[in-house]
């Protein structure tokens, strides 16, 4: 199947990087959000990194203002009944996905494609949402989208072989590496980073040493670009939470338990980046 044209459903950090890496690619996208506000942050996001790369002369101006031309705003799902590929980026939550994705297979012709980028929920069961489970599969793009190369692409039980090769295909057209994975909890990024991120969360509970220092651990020792804690304050701790939750409680190994701490910082609202503050503070 040739994608022409992608609904990509949230607008926030996640989807208004896939928005942009899917124009950059010279292919048409519907940026879907809630509120027309939500969809109006993400285009200013994407104008705002557009911008930067005409800054340092990889993109020319008439350039940035075709990429921002193959770009519609939306508040009204029904704007799917023409695209061959809708991508979801909204909350992980799979009442939230399996909700969002029954609504599509209402919407969307039969041959559209239904992508989910979760980072943690079983592609599977979202899929069962549906009358077209042939149809999901799993595109868990990293962040920040538009400079990170992987694209994690995971089947669910009942994915079909056509599906897996158009969505690989895009994803080189998209410039990025896809790697496939099999529908576990966390796949394999999150499933290998997150008990890491949370084993130092931990070593910050029990006092064996500051963030900074844990992270210059990392970093110097380890030849880590970023430090765990930092990376967990941009990926969001109320993300990075409901991640491990989802491990924990998909494997039901007490070695996915999250840190008390995290769990603490969470009620607290001490989110991360987002929020101004997380294992750091940010002005």
């Amino acid at each position: 199947m040739n994608i022409q044209k992608v609904m990509v459903i949230g607008a926030g950090q996640m989807g208004s990087g896939i928005a942009q890496v899917h124009a950059m690619a010279g292919i048409n996208v519907v940026l879907h959000d809630i509120k027309e506000e939500y969809v109006q942050k993400g285009m200013t996001s994407i104008t705002k990194n557009l911008a930067r790369q005409v800054e340092k002369g990889r993109l020319g101006e008439t350039e940035k203002l075709e990429i921002l031309e193959r770009i519609e705003g939306s508040t009204d799902l029904g704007n799917a009944r023409d695209v061959q590929l809708v991508i979801e980026a909204a909350i992980e939550n799979i009442k939230v996905k399996s909700s969002i994705f029954a609504e599509l297979d209402q919407i969307t012709p039969p041959t559209t494609i239904l992508a989910t980028n979760t980072s943690s929920l079983p592609i599977t069961e979202i899929a069962a949402s549906t009358n077209r489970p042939e149809k999901v599969i799993g595109m868990h793009f990293m962040n920040p989208v538009p400079v990170m190369k992987l694209v994690e692409i995971i089947r669910g039980l009942a994915t079909g072989d056509e599906v897996y090769e158009t969505i690989r295909a895009l994803s080189h057209r998209l410039g990025k590496t896809p790697v496939e994975v099999n529908d576990f909890p966390g796949f394999v990024s999150n499933r290998i980073l997150m008990p890491m991120i949370n084993e130092a969360i931990f070593t910050v509970y029990e006092g064996v040493a500051e963030p900074e220092a844990i992270d210059e651990v990392m970093k110097l020792g380890m030849n880590h670009p970023m430090g765990p804690l930092t990376l967990a304050d941009f990926i969001g701790l109320d993300t990075c939470l409901y991640i491990m939750e989802t491990l924990h409680e998909g494997f039901g190994d007490d070695k996915y338990r999250p840190c008390p701490l995290l769990k603490k910082y969470v009620k607290a609202g001490w989110l991360g980046k987002k929020s101004g503050r997380g294992f750091y503070k940010y002005i």
